[in-house]
This record gives structure tokens, sequence and C-alpha cells, in this order.
């Protein structure tokens, strides 16, 4: 399947293509309708789509930004189609935005944060290039300054009320998070040190994980 991918400013996404993207999250356990994609329409810098033949087969909404002085790639709400070339689809969404970091954060590490649902949306991380010291990761405890980044991003998220910052897990208040919602094609190939992250976050109730993994100014400057 041949992937077009392109990025643009939120305020030029029709309402049309509102009710494309719907379409997609009806496909998975996000729980997102169309006003909800209207809000994130109203509150992200840029919309990441990937097109095929067919229509849309996913998108992201994100923004570059520095948190503190941190040249970062934040991921908001974001969702990939049930398809046999998802993983490809993801990669094609990742590498659009790791493409604009470099021309946006020359010669400078990124920081690329999001939040999951499943463990599955770890595959964000690798899908385009492998992202360094992804937090949290299997064998690893988190840093006192690896914490202190969950809660940045939690607090950017807006879902640091409740936040429990050495689980990486904020706790939600019934509504769907606003998650990088993806599904593997092999679901075998998860790690399940991966999967025990998620052992505290309670879909039901809305939780989701905080997630983040570093570009390499190395890495990006092959993508200028």
């Amino acid at each position: 399947m041949a992937i077009d991918v392109d990025t643009k400013d939120c305020t030029s996404l029709s309402d049309a293509e509102l009710v494309e993207l719907g379409d997609i999250c009806t496909d998975g356990p996000a729980r997102i309708d169309i006003g909800m994609l209207s809000k994130q329409r109203e509150e992200w810098v840029l919309i990441t789509q990937a097109r095929s033949s067919e229509g849309v087969e996913g998108f992201s909404f994100c923004t570059l930004e520095r948190i503190g002085g941190t040249p970062s790639v934040l991921i908001g709400l974001a969702s990939v189609r049930r398809c046999p070339d998802a993983g490809a689809v993801l990669a094609g969404l990742m590498g659009h935005q790791l493409r604009r970091a470099v021309l946006a954060f020359p010669d400078e590490d990124v920081l690329v944060g999001t939040r999951f649902v499943d463990p599955a949306g770890f595959e964000a991380f690798t899908a385009f290039m492998e992202l360094e010291d992804v937090v949290p990761r299997p064998g690893h405890k988190a840093t006192g300054e690896e914490r202190a980044w969950g809660r940045r991003l939690a607090k950017r998220f807006g879902v640091d009320s409740g936040y429990r910052d050495r689980e990486f897990v904020a706790e939600g208040d019934g509504s769907p998070p606003c998650v990088l919602d993806y599904a593997s094609t092999d679901p075998a190939a998860v790690d399940p040190e991966v999967r025990r992250f998620f052992e505290a976050v309670d879909v039901a109730r809305g939780d989701c994980l905080v997630a983040f993994g570093w570009a390499m100014a190395e890495d990006l400057a092959a993508l200028a």
C-alpha cells in the first residue's frame, strides 16, 4: 500500500476531514467522537495525516515546542487504522514529524513524548528510528530527572492531577484519554515486560501511561 504523509496547521483541518479521522477512531478502543476531535483541532498546532488511495490510514495531532528550553515533539491524540500495513503507517507518521523536528531544531537532541493505553504503542519509538533512553523501559529504574520529565509532560498534556510519577501513570476521570492509539499487527511480539507497565492503567477510568524517548542529533541530521 502506497502511503502519502503530510503535516499542516490544525486551523486548516476541515469538518469533513474530522469525520474521516473519526472513522479511524471507531476501529479501536479510543472512544473518540467528533466533538473531541474538534476540540483537539483547537488545542494543537499541527496535524499529520497518512493517506492511501483508500483514504486516511492514520493521523497525529502534534506540536514542536521547547519545554524548559528542551526541543520537543509532543504527540497528542493519534490513531492508526487497524490494517495489515499499520506498522508502515505508524512509521510514516513518526518519520514525518521527526523530519520537521530536525528543521526546527537543527543540531539538537529532541525529546519525543506521548501517552499510551496499550503496550503496542511503544512501537512508535522504534517504528521509524530507534529512540534512545526511552522511559519507562524494561530493566530500568527511572532517575529523579526522568521522573521530573514525566511530571513535566503530564502537566503539558493536562493530566497531572493524580499523576503517579514512579509508575508514569495518569489517572483518568472517566472520559477517553487522548493517546496514541495503535494496535500491533503481531501482538505476540510485544515485550511482556512492557505489558507490565500497563497493569496499573485502568482503561475504563481513562488512565494513560506517559512515555518519552530521545531522537539524537546525529540520527536526525541524516533526515535533513
